[in-house]
């Protein structure tokens, strides 16, 4: 187990792969862990660095009280980058994850070379759904809600043939950090990253599961049409949590990706 600090917050990570490989930053969703990419890396072998690590309110990095904002984990995840001395690198997020490798390539561009987007947008959705979000979190924890946010997070197909993952899933959300959880709720409430695209000048793929019902795929579209250097792909009959699901189908994309003039 590897632990840094990054400012005054302790922050949780793992670093794999051959140290001369490209290197890539993984950035998860919110209410999980770096265990989502597991999968994915595993699909990637050794053709790559990774570095993987729980965001601030998840996993095993530190969960400080009241609300977080997306600046906040960006500066996070920047101070991680410069206490491991790993930039520039290549930022993989999903869904608030793919906010802060945005916010990060605007804020210190110096640590970003290129960025993967996945099932993510510059605004995501209006703040009454995040104002509701809270209020029912904050009432009845988070186990009622995680048997619903499934229909979310995952594709028809997925959850009717892989059940048990959805119940380990369901799981690792319901078990997630309350105040943590809450904390980026209210920054996923207040982000509106829009005016900032024109200037994330590095090269980027979106990626969008076709049944993403949190950032549909016009939003994931329309991102990468506003974005200076972005390509768009889709993957058919995937969810918001298209890497977890699709760990193959996604891990060609960024392969083909990495392997391009354009990184």
């Amino acid at each position: 187990m590897a632990f840094a600090e990054s400012a005054d917050l302790t922050m949780y990570y793992r670093a794999a792969g051959p140290q001369d490989a490209p290197r890539v930053v993984f950035l998860n969703s919110l209410g999980t862990d770096c265990r989502i990419w597991d999968d994915l890396i595993l699909e990637l072998g050794g053709r790559i660095r990774s570095l993987r690590y729980d965001e601030r309110g998840q996993g095993l990095t530190q969960s400080p009280d009241g609300s977080y904002t997306i600046t906040d984990h960006a500066d996070d995840l920047a101070g991680l980058l410069d206490s491991l001395r790993w930039g520039p690198t290549i930022l993989c997020g999903l869904s608030i994850g793919g906010m802060i490798a945005m916010a990060a390539a605007v804020r210190r561009p110096d640590l970003v070379k290129a960025l993967v987007l996945a099932d993510t947008a510059d605004l995501i959705g209006p703040r009454e759904f995040w104002d509701t979000r809270i209020s029912q979190v904050r009432a009845d924890g988070l186990e009622p809600l995680a048997a619903t946010v499934m229909e979310r997070w995952f594709g028809s197909s997925y959850r009717r043939k892989q059940p048990v993952a959805v119940r380990g899933w369901t799981a690792l959300l319901a078990r997630a950090p309350v105040n943590g959880y809450l904390g980026s709720c209210a920054a996923l409430r207040d982000a509106d990253l829009g005016g900032l695209l024109g200037s994330i000048r590095v090269p980027a793929i979106c990626i969008c599961g076709s049944e993403d019902q949190s950032t549909p795929t016009s939003a994931v579209r329309s991102l990468a049409e506003r974005l200076p250097d972005a390509t768009y792909y889709e993957i058919p009959g995937a969810g918001h949590l298209a890497p977890v699901e699709r760990p193959d189908e996604f891990g060609k994309i960024v392969l083909q990706f990495l392997e391009s003039d354009r990184v």
